[in-house]
């Protein structure tokens, strides 16, 4: 090998330099390019997303389902602070209005033979676009009762409220004080009914009140109603929440532009025949479902031939339960909530022990905020 070789490969690799600082460069240009073009498009996103008039629906469908969360505050940077106070308070008047309708639905009563060859509970899956979730059917009406927790100055788990009282399914039920989305669960909203007795009135000198719940027959009521309308019906379990979707047979959400949102979901209802329906529907997880409207809530309860039905708690409270298993998929990052009342289904409700701990309380005092105690 000669010395010449030497310097020969060493111009090489001084040529070969230049090649990889010209590919680097190239590379970032590529890089910036890319980053402008997405900002670019983000800034047009926004524009259309803020001040075209296509994007109306879509605006308002995404302030709606932050309405529906904790962050409800985050709403105001889609629609504004004044359309969003608006936003409610429209919501909340129309959910009043849809309770006002007199139901005059029946039930039939199946005759024994005929009961008997049907299921207590039956569960299917049902799907949407958007969602994925549960309709739960009880054949026998009469066998539901509205569990309560065990435990003073804590809501309970419908799993466990499931385990300790012998159900074998349930499902969640009214709402309750909620600071901050950190409440115990123990202070209900409105009026809970257990077995024909008020056990909580946090009415706070209101005359009536949005409820769900059922009659001695297991006829469902729903609507708005007075203490004195709701003991002359002989209302045996209910809870207070909001709105109505389904009165006589018809839906009353005419779209789902009016649904509120897309969110977590349950909801009740009852066919004909007496049989209830709970459609309880996951949502905040995508990949699996982000959730329904109450509109597509409504939409299913017809589709099962709910001739009433009316809207539960839902969100990160939405759950299932069937023989002490969780059916579906709680949206809440800590699990399953602490709730102050559930639709609980018995093979033998009459066996039941269901005691009122409010009892005595003033619901004025009680600390929705407080730690748990279990």
């Amino acid at each position: 090998m000669s010395t010449s070789s030497l310097p020969q490969r060493s111009d090489v690799r001084k040529k070969k330099k230049p090649v990889r600082k010209r590919k680097k460069k190239s590379f970032l240009r590529r890089l910036t390019r890319v980053f402008l073009f997405f900002i670019v498009l983000l800034v047009a996103a926004g524009g259309w997303l803020y001040f075209a008039p296509s994007a109306h629906n879509l605006r308002y469908l995404i302030a709606d389902t932050l309405i529906t969360t904790q962050h409800r505050y985050m709403a105001k940077y889609i629609i504004g602070e004044d359309e969003l106070k608006n936003r409610v308070a429209e919501y909340n008047q129309r959910f009043v209005h849809m309770g006002d309708e007199k139901d005059t639905h029946t039930i039939a009563t199946p005759a024994p033979e005929v009961e008997a060859e049907k299921p207590l509970v039956e569960i299917e899956k049902v799907s949407g676009t958007s969602y994925s979730g549960y309709v739960m059917t009880v054949n026998d009406p009469t066998k539901v009762r509205l569990g309560v927790p065990g435990k003073i100055g804590s809501g309970e788990k419908v799993s466990s409220m499931v385990k300790r009282t012998g159900a074998i399914a349930g499902v969640n039920g009214g709402g309750f004080a909620d600071p901050n989305w950190k409440g115990n669960g123990f202070k209900p909203i409105g009026l809970v009914v257990s077995q024909g007795k008020l056990f909580y009135n946090g009415l706070g000198g209101k005359k009536s009140t949005q409820i769900v719940g059922l009659d001695k027959q297991g006829k469902m009521i729903a609507g708005n109603y007075s203490l004195e309308e709701l003991s002359e019906l002989g209302v045996q379990e209910a809870v207070s929440f909001q709105p109505r979707i389904i009165v006589n047979g018809k839906g009353l959400i005419k779209n789902a532009a009016e649904g509120w949102g897309i969110a977590p979901r349950t909801a009740m209802g009852q066919r004909a025949d007496g049989a209830l329906l709970f459609v309880v529907i996951d949502g905040r997880q995508p990949g699996y479902s982000i959730g329904a409207n109450l509109y597509d809530v409504q939409q299913i309860m017809l589709k099962h031939g709910a001739v009433i039905a009316a809207n539960l708690d839902g969100g990160s409270s939405t759950v299932l339960v069937k023989d002490n298993e969780i059916i579906n998929k709680p949206s809440s990052q800590y699990g399953e909530r602490y709730l102050p009342t559930a639709f609980l289904v018995f093979e033998h409700p009459e066996q039941a022990q269901i005691a009122n701990i409010w009892e005595g309380l003033d619901p004025s005092q009680i600390d929705a905020a407080k730690k748990r105690t279990q």
